[in-house]
This record gives structure tokens, C-alpha cells and sequence, in this order.
């Protein structure tokens, strides 16, 4: 493997975290099996200290733009206005014939590179798609839109655009021409003007980050509170049952499910897919392959990555890995499905873990959608 921290850097940079079980790790000895609720109230406490999240007010109000049927669902196209930046546009997919409380799932779309795109990654409300989600689809998730094969099934499912993406996009209008040159928004729909976007979005992550290091908060703190308002206003429908709700995510969305799973638990069952690997992997090998989406200063030094979302132990998880992602190496994949394997082992409730390995790059294909599809009729379905 290739570091991607050279000559002598990279294994002091390593030796910082060190071997053993990080400081509020619940694998760490000073932690008996006995402790569980004392611990996660100590590391959910030291989580949002560095978190940061910031306010993003209450439940949303979401307006109703349209409501119609379409493939035996029942759509909502949604808007609500959090108390900064543009609008968030969703999308709420049910079955059309459905009555009373229904399990719920917060859809969570991927990054991808794509930030011109947000639900529509994962959910689709005509058959009318873009040519780059067509090619999106088929690529990463078999073919289907996995949030309507879902609903499908008996559920309540919400797609949101979270921060820096589609309607929650940065604006090119906003943006001085020292840092977005020449380009501007004249046909936002263009393959070609979406995919010059997406390439100034990239360039322009280690702004944001830098931006929001200075405001005094996290990148992951702020798509986290937006994707926690989402989960209220969710949890706050009539057709939901509150007390049966899940999240999944591929990619991206999987990140987003560490961090909301981990820390809200309101999650019953939770499914991470192709986003799950230690600090470690990070720092040596493959942070060149990551969004500054995912981190949080000083967070390794108290909990490896994969603790995150252990702080649900006991509540149900699962992880999906692909044993040809190029986003992680496959011993620290490995690595990381050890260290929930004996948390969860640790706290008494092992069959409420599960780590699957499947062939292939990155991806949820249908198999894997699939056994994530059964994890919450399992653990959701009454």
C-alpha cells in the first residue's frame, strides 16, 4: 500500500493515536462491561464538544410543493427553510395504499463528487432522470433508486439534500471569481455545466472547511444537525411510528449514518454501506480519497472511527463493506468491523452487530440492498 504520508511523517502522525483502544474507546479496560450507559454519556458529551453542532432551529415546517402518485408510491415533494442558507428541497415516498403508522427511514444520499445532486442520487419521482443519475444509478446502486424500492416494502422513507449539495448547494452567484474564475450558472441542468460545477466543489472543500473550522463549528457538525431536523420532522408525521425509525446511506450517506446513528437515539436499526474503516486507514493511506466531510479535530485521540457509531451499542447495526473499495484498504475494513464486533460483544448484544463483506468496488448493489432491506424488516416491522 501506498502511504499517502511520506518517509517519517506518516508513522509519527500514526504513533499519536497509537495501538490500543483510544481514551473513551469502551474497549479500553478502564471500562467494564457494566458501564455501558456511564460511558456513552461520557463520550456522547465529549462527541458534541467537538461536534460543534450549530443551531438549526426546530422542527422544520415543511411546505408541500406537489403530491401525486407514481410507481404504486405515494409522493411528497417537500420544501423547508432552516435558519440559514437556501431552502432544503425532499422527497417523501410511501406506499400509495398505505394507512395508519408505518416504519420510517431517513434515506441518506452519497457525496460521490457530485454536489449538483442531492435526492435525486437516490430517489426518483418520474421517469424522467438525468442522464449523470441514470449513469450514478446503475453504477453505485444496480440500477434502481433504492429509496422508492424501500418504500415499497411497507415504509416511510424521506430524502433530504443536506448542506453543499443540490438545493443546499453553494452558489456559484455567491462565490468571488478569485476562487470560481470564469465559471457561472446559465444551464444549471447541462452535463457539461454540472460537471464543471462538481469540479469547482471539490477545489472549494478545503475552503469550506477551513471557513467553518473559523466559525467555530465542523463540517460534519453542521450536515449533522440538518440531517437531525430532518429525522424530527420525520419522526413528527402522523404516519410515522416514531419508535420504529432507521437510516442507511451509501458512501457519503454512510458517513452521515456514523454520525447520526451514533448520536441520536431515536435511529432503531441503522445500516452503513462503503463508509467504514479506522483513522488509522485514513492517516496513512487513503485520506486522498476522502471528502473534509468526515472530520472532526481531536476526535481520534478519544474514539476510533468505527466507535462512533458504536455508541448505539446495543440498538441494531449494520455494516456493508466492499472488499475492492478503493476508498479504504481491505486490513483496516477489517480492522474496523473487529473493533464493533467486540464492542458489541463487550456490552452483551453480539447478534445485534453484524459486518458483511461482498465482492466488488464501491457500491450498494442489489444484493447488498437486499440484506440491509431484511435488517429493517427485522428490526423495524412490527
Amino acid at each position: 500500500m501506498e502511504p499517502n504520508m511520506i518517509g517519517a511523517y506518516g508513522p509519527w502522525a500514526a504513533s499519536l493515536v497509537g495501538e490500543g483502544p483510544a481514551r473513551l474507546s469502551f474497549r479500553h479496560p478502564r471500562f467494564g462491561s457494566e458501564d455501558l450507559d456511564a460511558w456513552r454519556r461520557e463520550a456522547l458529551d465529549r462527541v458534541a464538544d467537538l461536534l460543534i453542532e450549530p443551531e438549526a432551529g426546530g422542527v422544520p415546517r415543511a411546505a408541500v410543493q406537489h403530491r401525486f402518485e407514481y410507481d404504486g408510491l405515494l409522493v411528497e415533494h417537500l420544501s423547508w427553510q432552516l435558519p440559514y442558507g437556501p431552502p432544503t428541497e425532499a422527497v417523501l415516498l410511501k406506499p400509495a395504499q398505505a394507512t395508519g403508522r408505518l416504519p420510517a427511514v431517513l434515506a441518506l444520499h452519497d457525496h460521490g463528487g457530485n454536489k449538483a445532486f442531492g435526492w435525486r442520487k437516490i430517489a426518483q419521482i418520474s421517469d424522467d432522470l438525468h442522464p449523470i443519475m441514470r449513469e450514478h444509478r446503475e453504477r453505485d446502486y444496480g440500477g434502481v433508486s433504492w429509496a422508492n424500492e424501500l418504500a415499497k416494502r411497507g415504509y416511510v422513507v424521506l430524502v433530504h439534500d443536506t448542506f453543499a449539495f443540490a438545493s443546499r448547494r453553494i452558489r456559484l452567484a455567491d462565490v468571488p471569481r478569485v476562487l470560481k474564475g470564469d465559471l457561472e450558472e446559465v444551464r444549471p441542468e447541462s452535463v457539461e455545466e454540472i460537471e464543471a460545477y462538481n469540479r469547482f466543489a471539490s477545489a472549494h472543500e478545503s475552503v469550506m472547511a477551513k471557513s467553518l473550522f473559523c466559525a467555530g463549528t465542523t463540517w460534519p457538525g453542521v450536515f449533522l444537525a440538518e440531517d437531525r431536523r430532518a429525522l424530527d420532522y420525520l419522526c413528527s408525521r402522523p404516519d410515522v411510528d416514531p419508535d420504529h425509525v432507521g437510516c442507511a446511506g451509501l458512501s457519503g450517506g454512510g458517513l452521515r449514518t456514523v454520525y447520526l446513528a451514533g448520536t441520536d437515539e431515536r435511529i432503531a436499526a441503522a445500516c452503513c454501506v462503503g463508509m467504514m474503516s479506522t483513522w488509522r486507514d485514513y492517516l496513512l493511506y487513503k485520506s486522498h480519497t476522502h471528502t473534509w466531510m468526515i472530520y472532526i479535530p481531536g476526535l481520534p485521540r478519544d474514539l476510533d472511527y468505527p466507535e462512533i457509531l458504536g455508541l448505539r451499542v446495543p440498538r441494531p447495526t449494520l455494516v456493508q463493506f466492499d472488499e475492492e473499495d478503493s476508498l479504504f484498504t481491505l486490513p483496516e475494513m477489517r480492522r474496523s468491523d473487529q473493533i464493533l464486533t467486540d464492542l458489541y460483544t463487550k456490552a452483551g448484544s453480539p447478534d445485534r452487530y453484524r459486518g458483511t463483506f461482498y465482492p466488488g468496488p464501491h457500491k450498494f448493489d442489489l444484493p447488498m440492498q437486499a440484506e440491509a432491506f431484511d435488517w429493517f424488516d427485522h428490526f423495524l416491522t412490527v
